[in-house]
């Protein structure tokens, strides 16, 4: 769980830069970066939008270590 200054961090840096808020966030090869990047490109405003929401309530430790790999045995 970050801190709260690390989010106030990244939120001021999404609505800057919305692409470099969800880089620190969530990584900078993810769908979530692409998506932002994209809305950036086409529009900064959904750019925006799309960089608050994946920074406040996509939750990135659901995914990364959901433990639902194959074991080979």
């Amino acid at each position: 769980m970050p801190s709260r200054l690390a989010i106030f961090c990244e939120v001021v840096l999404a609505i800057l830069l919305p692409p470099l808020g969800v880089c620190l966030r969530h990584g900078c090869c993810t769908t979530e970066f692409f998506i932002c990047l994209i809305l950036t490109i086409l529009g900064y405003i959904p750019g925006i939008i799309y960089a608050l929401y994946a920074i406040l309530f996509i939750d990135r430790d659901k995914y990364r270590n959901s433990g639902d790999y194959y074991e080979v045995a």
